[in-house]
């Protein structure tokens, strides 16, 4: 008893961001407003995780996150007026934009993992530098709701447990298992809402 309450003591940071995370992803799916301040105070959590496991290149993303989660915030709560758009829909991302993001996204790997090679003493660069660019991708379509940054997620996920793994940072691990899963559920269950436009708009 005495141990799990040493490593519960050692480790409340990460319980607590796994929390809000985990949260924030039941809003996510569901496309409740609520998902970027969940978001915002997560990822602030997370900054300070990952400086102490010494992932550089995702305690940066997690600053990123907070301000994507206020832009977030933003776009979403945008109300319908002749000056403005209406409601965010779920959509498809599409060719054209889908290899403007896999260019951005493969720039953003090379500029980070250059970085993390150089002027850290980050022992997982490359990989590092891949979750992080995918990521600031798959947020940006999560704000736009494009559909496909379920399946960004996905991946994202499954690489990021094995890097937690390495890094002994198990609550986190779970709770990126648990992403993995909801991220296909968010996938079909936001796919069901572009089907059920398209049959409204006939």
């Amino acid at each position: 008893m005495n141990e799990i309450f040493y490593w519960v003591s050692n480790h409340y940071e990460e319980i607590l961001g796994t929390l809000f995370s985990l949260v924030y992803l039941y809003f996510s799916i569901k496309q409740n407003i609520w998902l970027w301040p969940l978001g915002l105070i997560s990822s602030a959590i997370y900054v300070y995780v990952f400086f102490k496991a010494g992932i550089y290149a995702d305690m940066a993303l997690q600053v990123y996150y907070v301000v994507i989660s206020i832009y977030g915030w933003y776009y979403w709560s945008r109300k319908k007026t002749k000056n403005t758009n209406p409601e965010v829909k779920v959509k498809y991302t599409g060719k054209r934009n889908a290899v403007f993001l896999l260019i951005i996204t493969a720039a953003l790997f090379i500029v980070i993992a250059f970085v993390l090679k150089n002027y850290t003493d980050s022992q997982i660069p490359f990989w590092d530098a891949f979750t992080t660019a995918a990521s600031i991708t798959a947020t940006w379509m999560l704000a736009k709701k494009y559909i496909e940054h379920w399946i960004v997620w996905v991946l994202v996920d499954l690489v990021s447990s094995g890097l937690y793994v390495y890094k002994n940072l198990y609550f986190t691990v779970f709770l990126y298992l648990v992403y993995t899963v909801m991220a296909v559920v968010g996938y079909f269950q936001w796919k069901n809402t572009i089907n059920k436009v398209s049959v409204n708009e006939k």
